[in-house]
């Protein structure tokens, strides 16, 4: 299990990096891992508002469908359409693979570094 001390972590299982004022999302190695192969992703659209806890799309494995939940609030100011095609790059590459970035950031209080995660996905082990 990778778990990138560069990145914040949400315990809904979600990755985010910093890009100056832009907070780039996706989905931790923990979650596709659980998820198995991922063959669907129900992406949300620019502009859209995000708020912390909420979800803002779902992706559908093998196993089953799980939401997406926003680890910060804020406006949607991209989409990776590239994984609507190739949702299955959320498993081979699951911190290359971004799902939004978001912009005019808040909400942040509950995100983990990488050593608070790693224990986190280690109770729910």
């Amino acid at each position: 299990m990778n778990f990138p001390a560069e990145l914040k972590y949400s315990k809904s299982h979600e990755w985010v990096k910093m890009d100056g004022e832009i907070a780039v999302i996706g989905i931790s190695d923990f979650a596709q891992d659980a998820l198995g192969d991922v063959v669907f992703i129900n992406l949300p659209a620019e502009g859209d508002a995000v708020t912390a806890g909420v979800s803002f799309g779902d992706v559908e494995s093998v196993k089953a469908v799980s939401d997406v939940i926003s680890p910060v609030s804020g406006t949607i100011c991209a989409v990776n359409e590239a994984l609507a095609d190739a949702p299955e790059t959320l498993n081979s590459d699951p911190y290359g693979a971004w799902i939004i970035k978001v912009e005019g950031i808040g909400g942040t209080e509950e995100l983990l570094d990488a050593a608070a995660y790693e224990a986190h996905c280690a109770e729910e082990g």
